[in-house]
This record gives structure tokens, sequence and C-alpha cells, in this order.
């Protein structure tokens, strides 16, 4: 009975395993068989993507030939279009990256410097009206004092691509020694020049600049005036600017209708619309002034004897009687500058006349044969020989401006050195008549020795 009863326990256990062993056996294989099933459903979806793929790239190669035999590399289109034009684009507004063209052509920037005159308007539609060339004369307005009225202006052009805009970055108020806070804005203005200039010379990489300010009046020929006059610049080491402007500019002081060919050698420094080389501002820029830039100009360790060229009939004129110098010699003096009204086709006139060594032999020569004439026989157009030039002497500096009072010229000097005078010698036209304005000399070559 005894071994019975374990015979059946042994049978149950074992039928037990059985059971268990069937339910986890089928599991198992329930389980492998999905697991197979699955794998091999997603084998399946990946061998359709990649066909897909392979049809795709297939695809992509025709159109990538397609489009190689009608499109010429970008090499190509460079070099071609290269050989066709020069190739310039403006920066948008704010911009600083400025490609130069490649170009046989100088390309000569209008640097024009602003702050606080919506008025630029009148300044930038003359450029615009007189310049042969978007790409040869690139114009960048330079604004400092972040005048809105007058920012809101110029961001007009900008939208048009016909200006490209950049910003004085520094707005802070200049240290002004003390006894000089009322002139403040030269201290302005000097820091903002050497902004433009470094950005025009060493962001945008020009080779020279044309420069004018907010308040200035083009003449029809003013490009001619400078692409002409370039080459003589970079040529003639005894040169160091080109201005459009003559400080003894008057109508009654320029011969208007035969003078506009009319150019001069000049020891002064005119400004109001002058041109430089990368060269010049290489070497200024390190030592650039606080402030009073243009008399710094003219200081000798400046100019170090060189010359500009300026013109008998000026090509630009200001109407911007408000400013920094409060209107200073504007209703005396720079409202009465005539504007070259006949545009002078510069690129047949002769420039080379203009270098040093053929300049000053024919010029002191010619002045120095003339006879010699009172500025008061000048003045009233009496006791004159005969209908040509006649010149003027003077032996001092208060001889020099007692007749140029008389005459209605400038009078001052800077730095020894009278307005427009080339070797001290002033050239004006009054009365139909060429006058010279010269100091008492002994002719010893180029030499003029004063007494």
């Amino acid at each position: 009975m005894k071994y019975k009863r374990l015979g059946l326990i042994v049978a149950f256990c074992f039928a037990s395993w059985l059971v268990l062993a069937f339910v986890i056996f089928n599991e198992n294989t329930v389980k492998k068989i999905d697991v197979e099933t699955k794998k091999g459903s997603l084998l399946k979806y990946i061998q359709e993507l990649e066909t897909q793929i392979s049809q795709q790239e297939e695809t992509y190669k025709l159109l990538v030939d397609k489009l190689k035999k009608l499109t010429p590399r970008p090499e190509n289109v460079l070099e071609t279009l290269e050989l066709q034009a020069p190739i310039h684009r403006e920066p948008k507004v704010g911009t600083l990256a400025h490609k130069q063209p490649t170009t046989q052509d100088e390309i000569l920037p209008v640097l024009v410097f602003s702050c606080n005159r919506p008025d630029i308007r009148r300044s930038l539609d003359g450029l615009l009206k007189y310049r042969p060339d978007a790409k040869k004369f690139p114009i960048i307005v330079s604004q400092d004092c972040a005048h809105g009225a007058t920012a809101k202006v110029i961001r007009s052009y900008s939208d048009a691509s016909q200006v490209t805009y950049i910003q004085q970055p520094d707005q802070s108020d200049p240290i002004v020694p003390p006894g000089e806070a009322k002139f403040k804005g030269y201290f302005k203005i000097a820091r903002h020049y050497l902004f433009g200039l470094s950005q025009v010379f060493r962001t945008f990489n020009h080779t020279a600049v044309i420069i004018v300010e907010d308040d200035l009046d083009v003449a029809p020929d003013f490009f001619s005036y400078f692409a002409s006059t370039y080459q003589l610049l970079k040529k003639d080491p005894s040169l160091w600017c080109v201005s459009a402007w003559n400080d003894n500019g008057k109508a009654s002081l320029v011969d208007v209708q035969q003078g506009s060919k009319l150019l001069y050698r000049s020891d002064f420094f005119p400004g109001l619309g002058w041109m430089i080389t990368k060269e010049l501002w290489n070497e200024l820029e390190p030592k650039w002034p606080k402030s009073y830039w243009d008399d710094w100009m003219r200081r000798p360790e400046q100019r170090k004897d060189r010359a500009c060229i300026r013109p008998e009939v000026s090509r630009t004129r200001t109407f911007g009687k408000i400013g920094v110098s409060n209107g200073l010699f504007f209703d005396k003096h720079l409202k009465y500058i005539k504007l070259n009204e006949i545009p002078i086709d510069f690129s047949k006139e002769n420039m080379s006349r203009l270098t040093q060594s053929i300049y000053d032999a024919d010029y002191i020569r010619q002045v120095y044969s003339l006879p010699l004439v009172s500025a008061a026989d000048v003045r009233t157009n009496t006791n004159l020989p005969f209908d040509g030039p006649v010149r003027i002497t003077y032996h001092t500096k208060d001889t020099f401006k007692s007749a140029a009072k008389l005459l209605g010229l400038m009078d001052d000097f800077k730095s020894g050195v009278p307005r427009t005078g080339y070797h001290g010698i002033v050239s004006f036209f009054l009365n139909g008549r060429r006058i010279y304005l010269a100091p008492h000399s002994n002719w010893k070559g180029y030499d003029l020795t004063w007494s």
C-alpha cells in the first residue's frame, strides 16, 4: 500500500513535469515564430528602401549630367563675366565687406561725410545725376551724429543700391583740452574722417578716394575732372592731392567764359572736394590729428613741399551755411563761389603739362616776364599798359594782405602759404584780364628768394 502510494506520487510529478515542459516549449516556439516573422518583414522592407534609394541615385546622376551639359562651370562663368565687364557688388546697408573689382579701369569711390543734415539729398542727387558709371564711381556715405532724419534719407538711396551706407560707431564725447569746449565739433569731425577714410582704404580696400561733404553741389564734369587727374596724381611724386575747389573762385575773380579748362598747381591744400591715394593715407593715418584736420594737412611736416591740382573754376560749391563753423565766411565769401557750367572732357586734355618738371619752368618764367603794375591800378582798371596779363608784386605778408583785400581775394596764410598760391604766386582774373599777385624774387632756377 505504501509503495502504491509512492508510485502514484511519482507518476503525478512526472505528468506535471510533462505538462509544464509542453507549455514552456510551446510558448517559446510561438515567440520564436513571431520574431522570425517580424524579422522577415523588416528585412523585406529594408530591401525595398534600398531599391528605391538606388533608383533615386540613378535619376539624380542623370539630372546632374544633363545640367553640366547645359551650364558652364562657375569658374568659366566668372572668367567670362570678368572679360565682359568688371564685377562690382554694393554691400547692403551697414555691410563693411567690399570686394575690389578686377578691371583695368581705376575705381574712384566718392566718400560723402554726413552728420545731421537731411539736405544731403541735394548733394546725393547731384552726384547721382552726373555720375557716368556706378561701377567706376561707387558712392559711400559715412554718417556721424546718429541723426535719425538724416539716416532715413541716406537709407532711401541704399535701398535702391545707389549708395553704400556706413555709420561712425563712436558716438562718445571726445576729450577736448581746457578752453576749447566750444570747438568740440572739430574734434568729432577729425575722428569721423579717421573712421571714414580707414573704412575706404582698409575695409573696402580702394586705392584712391574722392572726398566730399554733405553740403556740396558738384559740376557736370566733376567726375571727368577727377578721373583724368588721377593718373597724374599717381605718377607725379611732387603731388599729393587733387581738389575741385578754388578758394578765390568767385565769379568776379575767374575766367568764366574761357577758363573752364584751366588747371593749376597749388601749394595750398584746398579741401572741399578732394582726392588722395592709399599711399598718402598710409602716411597720414598713423599721425592723424584729434582736431582741425584741414589746417593740420597744411603744415609743412604733412605737405612736405608737395602740391595739389586745383581748377580755375570750381567743380564744387557749398550750400551749407549752418555747420560747425557757424557760417564763418559763408555770407562774405563762400556763397559767391562760381560752379563750373561749361562741361569739359578732361580725358582729351593734356595733363602732362601739370607735372612739376614741365609746369614750373613755364609758369614761373611766364609770370616773371609780365609787366609790373600796382594793385590800385588793377582795381580801377586804369594806367595799365595793354590788355594782356600783368603782375603785381608783394614783399611781405602785410603787403600781400593789403593787395588781396583791395582786389577781393582771400588774404589769409596757412603755414606761410596764401590760399591758391604756388611758389607764393596767386592767379586770378579781374576786369577781363589775367593777373598774378606774386612775391618779389630773384629768378634763380625754380627758387624764389624773398627780399
